[in-house]
């Protein structure tokens, strides 16, 4: 192996370690607040009020995203790529792990959920500046076309964090009865963040700064403010591209977290069914993904992007036909459907947001797109799903599915050719 080609392999498993060791911190989290930390860190009334409490803590980290953008990101086009992203990956880990070690409502009262919010929230600065600095060290490092193929790595963690996750519960799920995963069970994936840390962390100590940086640096000095100045100049693409993120992040944790709540409380499945399905759908985004990054290469990552984000609005508008009780083949079929058309609009998304913006301040305008995004889109959707299917069954959630994916296609239209400007 040739020492570029080296170089490439250790920049690109560096870029997904850390991405996957992220998401799997983020999908534990999702997971358990489908299952179970509503009745352990709330105080007892009705279920669907513990779900939503449990909830609300997970759109906690979405709120505190834009925050960790901020702060990495000032670093990360100052200081440089590569210790940011350790840094970030540090704070996520951290935090996961002691969300595991956390006393419950029953033992110290309400302190019990004031701290797992602030945990919580340690999760979310330590994602927010994570994907940004990701996107870049595969990006930054692309020979000339191959950017779309590289830019697939960090969103490969998705798929990689969420099969590591959903594996750990099924097997706890096997190994304990339902009694000892709701007393400790449930901690045990949060403990084992700590290894996957530490496998992430060697990899990322591993890679050097990428080139464009250097040669960012060579030219002048970083902008003493890069939010500042990514703000005053670029203001009205940080708003599209933001807005072109909304989508991925609603469909995908309407996908996972509120399928999880509703198939077990609303249509009667078992837990691990649901559970195996979510991971067979895993394979399915891995493989769109994948398709994603080749295609980018011979279209461009923004029409790939597109063409994902209006299958998956013409999905939607099926879900009340395939999410329905005692029928998990038709279930498992549309979300093995909803993360396959996922791989199309996740894979660009590596290449499309740090093209939006120059070198020197191209961490923050990426992060803080992604992190806008994620709020205005993941945070609240299980909340706002949860509550329209309580009120109108799944038609009104459909309805909200679909319309997700149609703002963030325009958004991506009105983008037109500053996707790709900067990079090229």
């Amino acid at each position: 192996m040739t020492a570029a080609r080296s170089d490439h392999v250790r920049v690109l498993g560096a870029s997904l370690a850390g991405t996957a060791v992220e998401y799997y911190d983020f999908f534990i989290y999702a997971a358990a607040a489908s299952l179970v930390l509503g009745p352990l860190f709330f105080p007892s009334g009705s279920a669907t009020a513990q779900l939503f409490s449990a909830y609300a803590t997970f759109a906690v980290a979405f709120l505190a995203r834009p925050l960790g953008a901020a702060f990495f990101g000032h670093f990360g086009d100052r200081v440089g790529r590569k210790s940011t992203l350790v840094a970030a990956l540090m704070l996520m880990g951290l935090s996961t792990v002691l969300i595991g070690l956390l006393p419950t409502y029953a033992m110290i009262g309400w302190l019990a959920p004031a701290l797992l919010c602030l945990l919580r929230f340690g999760q979310g600065l330590g994602l927010g500046g994570e994907w940004g600095g990701a996107a870049l060290l595969a990006v930054e490092n692309a020979p000339p076309g191959w950017r779309g193929r590289f830019g697939i790595f960090p969103q490969l963690g998705v798929p990689v964090g969420m099969l590591a996750s959903n594996g750990v519960f099924l097997i706890m799920d096997v190994l304990v009865s339902p009694a000892q995963f709701t007393t400790w069970g449930w901690r045990i994936p949060f403990i084992l963040s700590a290894a996957l840390v530490a496998l992430g962390l060697w990899v990322r100590l591993k890679v050097a700064e990428t080139p464009a940086f250097k040669a960012a640096m060579e030219k002048g000095p970083p902008p003493s403010a890069p939010l500042g100045e990514m703000l005053a100049r670029h203001p009205l693409t940080l708003l599209a591209g933001s807005v072109a993120c909304i989508a991925l992040f609603a469909i995908f944790y309407i996908s996972t977290a509120f399928v999880l709540g509703y198939g077990v409380s609303a249509l009667k499945y078992p837990r691990a069914d649901l559970l195996e399905l979510q991971l067979l759908g895993t394979v399915f985004m891995t493989a769109g993904i994948l398709m994603a990054g080749w295609w980018c290469d011979k279209a461009s990552p923004r029409v790939v992007m597109m063409a994902g984000y209006a299958g998956l609005a013409a999905l939607g508008l099926l879900m009340p036909l395939m999410l329905v009780a005692g029928s998990l083949p038709r279930v498992g079929a549309f979300l093995c459907i909803s993360f396959f058309v996922q791989g199309f609009v996740s894979g660009p998304l590596g290449a499309i947001l740090p093209s939006l913006f120059p070198t020197r301040v191209r961490y923050s305008g990426a992060s803080i797109a992604f992190s806008a995004g994620g709020i205005l889109g993941g945070g609240v959707s299980p909340m706002i799903a949860t509550a329209l299917a309580a009120k109108g069954g799944l038609a009104p959630v459909s309805v909200y599915y679909s319309g997700a994916a149609l703002l963030s296609f325009v958004a991506l239209a009105l983008l037109g050719r500053k996707s790709g400007r900067h990079l090229d």
